[in-house]
């Protein structure tokens, strides 16, 4: 059996800036830098046939690339038991749609859908014992600052293997996104603004 799941990716650059927020919170661990990146689809614990009929339905899906816009900083979990610390990504209709077809995707294969609904995020630390008042502060402390945007042109399937010192995520199959189509001539044109006395 393998535990997978399907993910983006987060470049290097983008890594190193989160990085930076991963302090100043009493009962944080925070995640190291090369295990972020935003979850599009849990699979689970899938056996080898299973994990390829993953990999094929992945191969077929075919979109756009797109841009990831990281707009707060936040948590999850409750006000009695806050769990995670999050950079959250604004829900657009490029993402949407991706997640959508990987959905889509997996449910064909025969897989459950997933009943937990779609928040994109990257996770930054995992809370034990943080109280909801540093957990409030720590988040208010970072509003109006500004967040990375990335831009997408591919997604992952990820395998997890839960040690005793933390779970490791292996790449396992990348999948890449078409280049978004150019500009053509004549909608810039369409595009442009009416120009007074213009023949």
């Amino acid at each position: 059996m393998i535990r997978l799941f399907v993910a983006l990716p987060i470049p290097d650059d983008i890594r190193s800036d989160l990085s930076r927020l991963a302090c100043g919170l009493p009962g944080a661990r925070w995640v190291s830098p090369e295990n972020y990146h935003l979850t599009l689809r849990f699979v689970g614990n899938v056996d080898t046939d299973i994990a390829e009929d993953v990999d094929n339905a992945l191969l077929r899906i075919d979109t756009e690339g797109f841009t990831v816009d990281l707009d707060s900083i936040g948590w999850f979990g409750t006000k009695k038991k806050p769990t995670t610390i999050v950079a959250k990504a604004a829900k657009t209709p490029e993402l949407l749609h991706l997640q959508r077809k990987i959905e889509s995707a997996m449910v064909r294969i025969g897989l459950g859908p997933d009943e937990r609904k779609f928040m994109p995020h990257i996770t930054l630390g995992r809370l034990k014992g943080a109280s909801m008042y540093d957990v409030e502060q720590y988040c208010a402390g970072k509003t109006g600052m500004t967040l990375p945007s990335f831009m997408v042109h591919d997604f992952t399937l990820y395998s997890s293997f839960l040690s005793q010192s933390g779970a490791i995520y292996t790449p396992e199959a990348d999948y890449s996104l078409r280049l978004p189509a150019p500009l053509s001539y004549a909608a810039a044109w369409n595009n442009e603004p009416e120009q007074v006395g213009r023949a």
